[in-house]
C-alpha cells in the first residue's frame, strides 16, 4: 500500500510486515461533532477495516482534547464546570460515531489523563535549552528547530504573528508556541514552574509517544491541523527524540458548504447528529467516501440524494443474491468477481482512492442486478458473489441488516398469501397484508418468471 505523505509531498509505501501503529488527531470537546469530523474519522476507519480485513493488525490511537479554552469558555457560558462540559460531548461523541459504524479505536487517552507524561515532555525540552519559561508559561523556542515549516511548506522568514499565533509579549519570538499555560482558572495543575494546564500541540505529541513510541506508522488529521498543529508536533517530538516521528503524515481534506468552510459565524454547521437523523448511516459514509480523502468535498442535499439512490441499488443487489434460487448460471460469474475485487483492493492500495474502490463496488451492484432482472443469476453464482459482497461492504463500514432465514420466510408467507388472496378476489384481505408488508419497509420487484421483495432501510430524507 502507498499513501500520500504530506511532509515529503510523495508517495510512500506503507509497511505490512508488522503491527500498524497509525495516531489521529480527534475532536476538542466543547460541542457537538460534525461532519467534518464525520469524514476525517470515517476515512480512517475504512484504512484500518481494510489493513485488518486483510489480516494486518493495528493500533488505532485517537484522543479527546477535554482541556482547552473552547472547553472553559462554554463551562463559564452554561455556569458548569470544563469536566462535566467534556464528559457530555465525549458521550455524544460515542453515541454519533457508533451510529455511523465506525470501529472504536484501541485507545481514546484524553489530555486531562496524561498531565504527568506532559509535564515530562516539557522538563526536557528544557533541559535541552529548547524550551524556555516566562511570566506566562512553559514556550517552544521556534529558532531551535531549524526545519520549523518543512511540513507545513512555509519558510520560518515569512511566517508573521497574525490570527493563528498567539501574541504574548513575554515570549523572545513571536512564533514560539506555548507547552504550558499558568493560569489561576480550573481546570488546573501544579508543575514545577507554576500552577496551569497544558498546551494544546504538546498533549499530542506526549500522548502518541505514550501508546505508540517515539517513531510510528501514520499520524493523521484534517487538512486543517497541518498548521499549527502538526508542525508544532514535529517540532517538539522530534527535538525531543531527535529522531524522526511520524513516517506518513496522511491528511484528510475539508467538507464544505456552498464552496465554504463551516463555521459557527456563518451558521452553516452541519452536526452528525443532524445528517444521522435526516439520512442515516450509510449514506453519510458513501458521501464521505466519494471524493478522494485528500481534497476538499462539498456538502448538498442533492449528493446525498445520489448516494441514497445508489444505496437502493446496493440493497437491491443484496436481495436479488439472497432471492436467487434457479439453477442458471451467469457466464464467466468467478472471473467477473475477481477482477471486480482487484480494482477494488488496487484502489485502496494506490493512495487510498475510496473514490474509485466504490465505483468498483457499484460496479459489482450493477452486474449483479443487470445479471437477476436477465434472470440469468441462481443459487451457485449467489454463492461466489455474496462474500465479496459483504466484504467490501465490511471494508466500507456499510450495512445491509442481514436477514434470518425465519424472517424472509414469513415474508415469503406473507407475500403468497396476498396473491392467493387477489385471485380470490379478496380485495380487503389482500390490501391488509399489502399494508403490514409497507409496514415493514418491504417493497416488491417484478421479474419476468418472479417477484422477489427487498426491505428498504427507511431514511426520513427520502419520505419528505
Amino acid at each position: 500500500m502507498r499513501l500520500q505523505d504530506t511532509l515529503s509531498n510523495s508517495e510512500q509505501t506503507l509497511d505490512i510486515s508488522k503491527k500498524i501503529r497509525i495516531y489521529l488527531c480527534g475532536v476538542t470537546v466543547y460541542d457537538e461533532s460534525h461532519i467534518g469530523h464525520a469524514r476525517t474519522i470515517i476515512v480512517f476507519d475504512v484504512l484500518r477495516k481494510y489493513l485488518e480485513n486483510k489480516e494486518i493488525g493495528v493500533e488505532f490511537i485517537q484522543n479527546f482534547t477535554d482541556v482547552d479554552d473552547k472547553i472553559i469558555n462554554r463551562a463559564k457560558l452554561e455556569n458548569t464546570t470544563a469536566e462535566k462540559i467534556s464528559s457530555r460531548y465525549i458521550q455524544n461523541y460515542f453515541e454519533d460515531f457508533d451510529r455511523l459504524n465506525v470501529k472504536r479505536a484501541t485507545n481514546y487517552p484524553k489530555a486531562t489523563e496524561h498531565i504527568e507524561d506532559i509535564e515530562n515532555f516539557i522538563k526536557k525540552l528544557i533541559e535541552k535549552d529548547i524550551a524556555y519559561v516566562t511570566k506566562n508559561g512553559v514556550y517552544f523556542s521556534v529558532s531551535k528547530f531549524p526545519q520549523y515549516g518543512k511540513l507545513s511548506k512555509k519558510r520560518i522568514c515569512e511566517l508573521q504573528s497574525g490570527a493563528r499565533i498567539e501574541v504574548d509579549e513575554a515570549k523572545k519570538d513571536p512564533l514560539d508556541f506555548a507547552l504550558w499555560k499558568f493560569s489561576d482558572v480550573e481546570p488546573l495543575w501544579d508543575s514545577p514552574w507554576g500552577k496551569g494546564r497544558p498546551g494544546w500541540h504538546i498533549e499530542c505529541s506526549a500522548m502518541s509517544m505514550r501508546y505508540l513510541g517515539e517513531n510510528f506508522d501514520i499520524h493523521g488529521g484534517g487538512r486543517d491541523l497541518i498548521f499549527p498543529h502538526h508542525e508544532n508536533e514535529i517540532a517538539q517530538s522530534e527535538s525531543f527524540t531527535s529522531n524522526q516521528f511520524a513516517k506518513i503524515w496522511m491528511h484528510v481534506g475539508m467538507v464544505t458548504i456552498d464552496g465554504e468552510k463551516m463555521s459557527k459565524s456563518l451558521g452553516n454547521i452541519k452536526s452528525i447528529k443532524y445528517v444521522l437523523d435526516n439520512w442515516g448511516p450509510n449514506i453519510i459514509r458513501l458521501f464521505c467516501l466519494s471524493g478522494h480523502y485528500s481534497k476538499p468535498i462539498d456538502y448538498s442535499e442533492e449528493l446525498l440524494k445520489e448516494n441514497l439512490i445508489k444505496w437502493r441499488q446496493a440493497e437491491t443487489c443484496y436481495y436479488e443474491l439472497i432471492h436467487a434460487n434457479s439453477e442458471n448460471h451467469g457466464s464467466e460469474i468467478k472471473s467477473l468477481i475477481e477482477e471486480i475485487s482487484n480494482e477494488f483492493d488496487n484502489a485502496l492500495e494506490s493512495d487510498f482512492n475510496t473514490h474509485l474502490a466504490l465505483l468498483a463496488f457499484f460496479k459489482l451492484v450493477k452486474e449483479v442486478n443487470y445479471l437477476a432482472a436477465e434472470e440469468n443469476i441462481g443459487s451457485n453464482d449467489a454463492k461466489i458473489i455474496i462474500p465479496e459482497f459483504e466484504r467490501m461492504l465490511e471494508i466500507l463500514g456499510l450495512v445491509i441488516p442481514k436477514i434470518t432465514s425465519d424472517k424472509k420466510q414469513e415474508v415469503d408467507n406473507l407475500i403468497i398469501s396476498r396473491e392467493q388472496l387477489r385471485k380470490e378476489k379478496k380485495f380487503q384481505d389482500a390490501d391488509k397484508i399489502r399494508d403490514k408488508l409497507n409496514e415493514m419497509n418491504i417493497e416488491l420487484i417484478d421479474h419476468k418468471g418472479k417477484t422477489i421483495w427487498i426491505r428498504k432501510e427507511k431514511i426520513k430524507a427520502d419520505m419528505q
